[in-house]
C-alpha cells in the first residue's frame, strides 16, 4: 500500500515537470525573443588583432611598429665660378659705377684746367685709393691727356688703362688650396670680428665644393659660440665636415684636429676659421702664431687669407697692417664691396701689403663671393 502511494506521487511529479518545460518552450517560441549574448571578455593587456600592414613580426611572437627610414639631407648645389662672376660683375657695376662715371665726366670736359685735376684727385681720394696712388694716377693722366693729346686715345680708354695698371693685373691671384705629396691644402683665414670672416670661410667652402673638391672646416674661433654654430650650418648645407671644440677651448687644438682629420680622410682642402680679437698685437701674435705652428705639425699652411670689410676704408688699412705683421698674409678677401662706392680700397690695400686681392664679396647670398678679376673690376667701375 505504501509503495503504491510513493510510485503514484513520483509519476505525478514527473508529469508536472514535463508540463512546465513544455509550457516554457512554447512561450519562448511564441514571442521570438532570444536571451542576450554575454559580452566578450577581454584579457588584460590584449586588444584587437593588428592588421598585417601595421606591424612586422618580431622574434618570440611579438610585433613591433615599422619605422620609416630617415630622409637623406638635401644639400645645396653651389654656383660654379663662371655664373657667379657674371652675376657679381653686374652687381659691382651697379654699386660702384658712380666712382668711375664721376672720373669720366671730369676727364671728358673740353678744358682740363687745374680745378678739374683737383676735382679728379678728390674723387680718387674719396674712393679710398690713397694719397700716393692718387698722385701717380693723376700724373699719368695729365701726361697722356694733356701732353700727348689725341694720340693718347679717348678719355675712357686712358682712364681704364691707368686704373688697371693701378690694380696690377700681374699679381698671382690663384687660391693655393692644394698641398704637396698628397697632403691637403691648408687655408688659414684671419681678420677682425665683424668683417665677415666666418661667413667667408663658408662661402669659400661652397666655391671648392662646386669644383668637386672635398673640404673639411675647422671652427677655431672658439671664443664665439655663434661663430662655431654658424660655420656648422654652412658645412651642413653642402655636406662638409666641421671640426669643433668646446666653447673657450684652445683654438690651436681645434685647428690641429681639423688638419689631422683632413690628412687621415685624404680631403683636398682644410679651411681653418680663427678668432678675430684685436685686443693687442702681442696677444694676437701669440695666438695666431701658435695656431699656425700647431697646424704645420700635420701639413704646411698653403694660404693665409686676410678678410677685410671694404666699407671701413682707410681704417681697414690699420687692421691689415697689424695682421700682416703677425702672420704671412698671402691674399686678401674684400667683403661688403657692394655697400660702398669706395672701390679704391682694392688698390690701396694691395699697395700697402704687397699681396693681391684674391676674392671679393658683393652681397649676403651664399654664392656672393667670386675670384677677383682686375679688368672686370675696372670695367664695372667705369660702368
Amino acid at each position: 500500500m505504501e509503495i503504491s502511494v510513493l510510485i503514484g506521487l513520483g509519476v505525478l511529479i514527473l508529469l508536472v515537470g514535463i508540463g512546465l518545460i513544455v509550457g516554457l518552450v512554447t512561450r519562448r517560441q511564441g514571442t521570438g525573443k532570444v536571451p542576450p549574448a554575454m559580452p566578450p571578455v577581454e584579457t588584460p593587456g590584449t586588444g584587437p588583432a593588428p592588421s598585417v600592414g601595421d606591424v612586422d613580426a618580431a622574434p618570440g611572437g611579438l610585433v613591433e611598429p615599422t619605422e620609416a627610414p630617415p630622409a637623406a639631407p638635401v644639400l645645396d648645389r653651389p654656383e660654379d665660378t663662371r655664373s657667379r662672376l657674371a652675376r657679381l660683375r653686374q652687381r659691382l657695376a651697379g654699386s660702384q659705377g658712380g666712382f668711375g662715371r664721376g672720373l669720366l665726366a671730369l676727364l671728358s670736359r673740353d678744358r682740363l684746367d687745374e680745378d678739374t685735376w683737383e676735382a679728379i684727385e678728390d674723387v680718387l681720394l674719396t674712393a679710398d685709393v690713397g694719397v700716393a696712388p692718387t698722385q701717380k694716377v693723376v700724373e699719368n693722366l695729365r701726361t697722356r691727356l694733356r701732353v700727348d693729346g689725341a694720340e693718347a686715345g679717348d678719355p675712357r680708354s686712358v682712364l681704364r688703362d691707368e686704373l688697371i695698371a693701378l690694380v696690377d693685373p700681374s699679381l698671382d691671384r690663384r687660391l693655393q688650396v692644394s698641398g704637396a705629396e698628397g697632403q691637403p691644402g691648408v687655408v688659414l683665414v684671419v681678420g677682425v670680428n665683424g668683417a665677415g670672416k666666418t661667413t667667408t670661410v663658408g662661402k669659400i667652402a661652397r666655391i671648392l665644393v662646386a669644383e668637386d673638391r672635398s673640404v673639411t672646416l675647422g671652427a677655431a674661433d672658439t671664443f664665439r659660440a655663434a661663430a662655431v654654430d654658424q660655420l656648422a650650418t654652412w658645412g651642413e648645407r653642402v655636406g662638409v665636415d666641421v671640426v669643433r671644440g668646446a666653447e673657450g677651448s684652445d683654438p690651436a687644438s681645434v685647428a690641429f684636429e681639423a688638419v689631422r682629420q683632413g690628412v687621415e680622410q685624404g680631403v683636398d682642402t682644410v679651411i681653418v676659421d680663427t678668432a678675430g680679437r684685436l685686443q693687442n698685437k702681442a696677444g694676437l701674435m701669440d695666438e695666431l702664431g701658435k695656431v699656425k705652428r700647431v697646424i704645420e705639425k700635420q701639413a704646411p699652411v698653403t694660404e693665409v687669407l686676410l678678410v677685410l670689410d671694404a666699407t671701413t676704408g682707410q681704417n681697414g688699412m690699420v687692421q691689415a697692417r697689424v695682421f700682416s705683421e703677425v702672420v704671412d698674409v698671402t691674399g686678401i678677401v674684400l667683403t661688403k664691396l657692394d655697400g660702398s662706392a669706395k672701390g679704391g680700397i682694392v688698390m690701396a690695400v694691395q699697395r700697402e701689403l704687397g699681396v693681391p686681392v684674391k676674392l671679393v664679396g658683393l652681397g649676403e647670398g651664399p654664392d656672393d663671393l667670386a675670384p677677383f678679376d682686375p679688368a672686370a673690376f675696372v670695367d664695372a667701375l667705369l660702368g
